[in-house]
């Protein structure tokens, strides 16, 4: 069969490196793609939100399946026009998106369906805003409505940091109309939890959970970013515990999404934030999260493509997923001045040499290839390191270690990624 594979960040690496190891799978493209999934399927450009492209290349190429990576693309409604044509592809529709492309619309659903989440309000109102804000006790988080690629949440320690927050999102518009309406809730204290489930609108199977690392400096400093590492297993929750969340935070929103004659078809991503009073939902994503999945799916044993087209399908079959006992630690490595302003356009070296490395695989998300064939930086997050070890300890080992023989100029990275993990599971010793 032929796979069509949308987007071209780290994650959608990741999905390719997984699907083409397939034995269904006898050609597997990507659109746009990036330097890195050019080395196992064959990149086509055409941009991600470029939907009626995509729908002629997937009619004119007889694609069987399309995979669809970043949110953008199904928040306008790519899965909707797809299935018009009669196309297979994996994904929620316009109207189940929505749950990733207004916070407002995700806060209302997980009200409604007593989804435990942080107390809010709505604002487009300036003054309204500010003046909630300051009736407020810090810290508080200021969230823009719409997609912000994973930017768009500001933490504010003081009444002056949440003024400078709205007026930043509904008046400079740095957003654009995602920050046109904004969310302001209390700030939760706790510990992070990323948990993915495959869905067809009523089955749910879950994934392995993840933690994600979104600040951009070590010891969760500075501002938010679309992530700078994540590891899998989480040691916050075990197999009945997850089960547990799922049933909390997952389950009652496909079902009342369903009710309300929304069916979700995909993957659900629940951002938690696991407190003393039990879990909290964040947020929710509609697509595979992204460093996450550069955690999760090496360790997945079984072959994802059936899963895929079963969900497409909205025929999930499969109960169980089989996952390597081993951890597996991702870290990303990022152009400096990630998130704001960076520079691009400069050699990667190292690369060459990894690939003969077991267990350690280089994901690549904002890359190019040079005149003389040479990888080039061309984005904010750049590679994401993941690698396989017996624990947590020897994964991280792995993961530095391979970095230690890359470079790129003006790189960053974190180096505290699963340092987390290590002090919860010396706390569960104890």
């Amino acid at each position: 069969m032929k796979v069509l594979i949308v987007g071209s960040g780290g994650r959608e690496h990741a999905l390719a490196w997984k699907i083409v190891k397939s034995p269904l799978v006898e050609k597997t493209y990507a659109a746009p793609g990036n330097a890195g999934i050019a080395d196992v399927a064959e990149c086509v450009n055409i941009k991600a939100d470029d939907i009626e492209s995509l729908l002629a290349f997937a009619k004119r190429e007889a694609i069987d399946l399309t995979v669809v990576g970043p949110e953008t693309p199904l928040v306008a409604g790519i899965v909707d026009r797809f299935r018009e044509e009669g196309l297979k592809i994996f994904g929620p529709t316009k109207a189940a998106a929505e749950l990733e492309g207004s916070k407002v619309f995700s806060k209302a659903i997980m009200k409604k369906y007593k989804v435990p989440t942080a107390e809010y309000q709505v604002f487009e109102n300036i003054n309204d805003a500010k003046q909630h804000i300051v009736e407020c006790e810090p810290p508080i988080v200021v969230k823009a409505d719409g997609l912000a690629g994973g930017k768009g949440v500001i933490i504010c320690s003081t009444a002056e940091e949440g003024v400078r927050a709205v007026n930043d999102l509904i008046e400079q518009r740095i957003f654009g109309e995602a920050g046109k309406r904004v969310v302001i809730e209390q700030f939760l204290q706790g510990e992070e939890l990323s948990v993915l489930a495959f869905t067809d609108g009523e089955k749910i199977l879950p994934l392995a959970s993840a933690q994600d690392h979104k600040r951009v400096y070590d010891n969760d400093l500075g501002p938010n970013t679309g992530g700078m590492g994540a590891y899998s297993p989480c040691p916050l929750v075990n197999e009945a515990q997850l089960d547990a969340v799922v049933q909390k935070a997952i389950r009652p929103i496909v079902k009342g999404l369903a009710q309300d004659g929304i069916r979700y078809t995909g993957v659900i991503y629940a951002g938690l934030m696991m407190t003393e009073k039990g879990p909290f939902v964040l947020e929710y994503n509609c697509r595979f999260g992204d460093p996450e999945t550069q955690a999760i799916l090496p360790r997945l044993k079984d072959d994802i493509v059936p899963i895929l087209l079963q969900v497409a399908e909205g025929k999930l079959k499969q109960n169980t997923l089989e996952w390597d006992p081993r951890v597996c630690v991702s870290v990303v490595m990022a152009s400096g001045g990630y998130p704001a302003s960076y520079k691009k356009g400069f050699i990667i070296k190292g690369l060459d040499e990894l690939k003969p490395k077991r267990d350690v695989v280089a994901f690549h998300a904002g890359t190019v290839r040079g005149p003389e064939r040479q990888y080039i930086t061309d984005g904010g997050r750049v590679l994401a390191i993941s690698a396989l070890g017996a624990d947590l300890k020897e994964a991280r080992e792995r993961a530095y270690q391979t970095i230690d023989s890359i470079f790129f100029r003006d790189m960053h990275f974190r180096k505290d990624i699963g340092l987390k993990g290590l002090k919860q599971r010396e706390a569960v010793r104890r």
